[in-house]
């Protein structure tokens, strides 16, 4: 399988990158060697977290998010880059979705 090299400017679904930048070189290196141990992944997998890009169908398990927005003091739906709107429950229920 051939590696795909991600672009450092592509656009990405979760504010990780993002995140980690605005801490220093010192506190960035120290939170990429203890965040994987804290959430119960591995490096690679934070890495690929990381290059999800925003169209891709990948995503990260709501717990992992809930735990990212809580180690980057987010609001709850912060680490996402693209808002997401859909239909109450009595909107859905009303329409002529069959």
């Amino acid at each position: 399988m051939k590696k795909l090299k991600v672009s450092d400017s592509a656009p990405r679904k979760y504010k990780i990158n993002e995140c980690l930048l605005k801490r220093s070189i010192d506190h960035h290196r120290e939170a990429i060697r203890k965040i994987p141990r804290y959430i119960g992944i591995s490096l690679n997998t934070l890495h690929n977290y990381r290059n999800i890009l925003y169209n891709d169908s990948q995503d990260i398990p709501h717990e992992i998010v809930v735990l990212f927005e809580q180690l980057f003091k987010l609001e709850p739906g912060g680490l996402l880059n693209k808002t997401i709107k859909g239909k109450t429950l009595d909107e859905l229920i009303n329409s002529e979705i069959i």
